[in-house]
């Protein structure tokens, strides 16, 4: 296992296990094949490990198993508040303390306000006193860095980024969302800023391994370094020195293996000309079955009337591409529970957006669509009962 540091200095494992997919027999986690697993992460030297308060039962089966193997000080634990359904001050304090004891544990290394979209969300924390709370629980020790996880569009990122002294951030990036939610641009300001970033959904669910298009999987499988999908991928987000730990949702001791195989060889920079043109290459074929050609360029934006240009496209795209589930839940992350809206009906077609499109796109006939695909009646009223709970 190679490691990376944190602000303080720290090696952190380039390799963290995303707790959130641990196995289930019927409703409840399948505890041994959890443990096994998490136990041979920690042999190979895995010392990042991710949960949160909405995994169900994630936190209480991360506790037991550190808990038994005496394992809680040789590990770094990571959850995250979560922040959408905090009201009070005190609600907040008992959600923490709560953790703490699901955890078996009087401190977390990495605490993280969960799934940022807006600068909104971090204002209505700041009414509710969070900066005395994280001052107080890092004066204490019982929170040793805070950071926060984010599903929005990269210039929110950028606000809630400079909005505080972050240790560090966790975003979704992969190489098909290279160019949205935080994206490149969003990582690289951090990296210039020093602080650490942790990547989720690095092969988008396994959609970059089990859902890639025939021609893509021909193209790696000819390939003459003879990498499984899943490696191209790790090793494309580690080639880059911003990032700092790469999460993987394992529930196998031979993904667990392979995994720490790869974050023990690949190094910042080792792409040649020839694996960045085979990604590309892949990320082409994937395109080709895309409903807009849309690359995230973000010329179109600002839009006078708000609309959320490029992340409408990106979750329109992926109804196409992948799941209908997955891009409404990514609809409603990235622009449906934002504070102020961005979605595509508020078009007035004034054309803006299509004399700045580098790709001469159709955009206000395409909104229309996307709209009509991505919001459907039952998503809006789901989505305005969210808003509401939110907001």
């Amino acid at each position: 296992m190679q490691y990376r540091k944190n602000r303080k200095g720290e090696p952190v494992s380039m390799l963290g296990y995303g707790c959130m997919r641990f196995s289930r027999k019927g409703p409840n986690i399948d505890f041994e094949k959890a443990e096994r697993e998490l136990l041979r992460a920690y042999e190979l030297g895995v010392n990042y490990f991710d949960t949160a308060y909405i995994y169900p039962g994630s936190e209480d089966v991360l506790g037991r198993v550190l808990e038994k193997n005496h394992l809680r000080d040789k590990v770094n634990i990571a959850t995250k508040l979560p922040q959408y359904m905090m009201k009070t001050a005190g609600q907040i304090e008992r959600t923490f303390n709560e953790e703490l004891k699901r955890l078996r544990t009087d401190h977390f290394d990495y605490y993280l306000m969960h799934m940022f979209t807006d600068i909104g969300e971090w204002e209505k924390l700041k009414k509710l006193g969070i900066e005395s709370f994280i001052k107080e629980k890092k004066e204490s020790g019982a929170i040793r860095n805070i950071g926060f996880s984010f599903h929005g569009n990269t210039e929110m990122f950028l606000k809630i980024l400079n909005a505080y002294d972050w240790d560090f951030c966790q975003i979704q990036y992969n190489y098909l969302d290279e160019h949205s939610q935080a994206g490149r641009r969003g990582l690289e300001a951090a990296y210039e800023k020093g602080i650490p970033v942790v990547i989720m959904e690095p092969l988008r669910g396994g959609r970059l391994v089990n859902l890639l298009p025939e021609k893509a999987k021909k193209r790696i499988a000819e390939n003459p370094r003879h990498r499984s999908p899943a490696e191209w991928g790790l090793r494309w987000l580690w080639d880059q020195p911003g990032v700092t730990v790469v999460l993987s949702g394992m529930n196998s001791t031979e993904m667990v293996e392979e995994n720490c195989r790869i974050a023990s060889e690949a190094q910042a920079g080792e792409f040649t000309d020839e694996d960045r043109a085979l990604i590309e290459a892949v990320k082409n074929d994937i395109n080709a079955s895309m409903k807009i050609g849309c690359t995230g360029c973000n010329y179109c934006m600002p839009c006078p009337k708000g609309v959320d240009i490029p992340a409408t496209f990106r979750a329109w795209n992926r109804m196409y591409t992948e799941t209908r589930s997955g891009a409404r839940s990514e609809y409603m992350q990235t622009v449906g529970l934002r504070k102020e809206p961005a979605f595509a009906s508020q078009c007035v077609k004034c054309g803006k957006c299509e004399r700045h499109c580098p790709q001469h796109l159709p955009i206000r006939k395409a909104l229309v669509q996307a709209d009509r695909d991505l919001r459907p009646l039952p998503f809006r009223i789901a989505l305005a009962v969210a808003r509401t709970f939110k907001n």
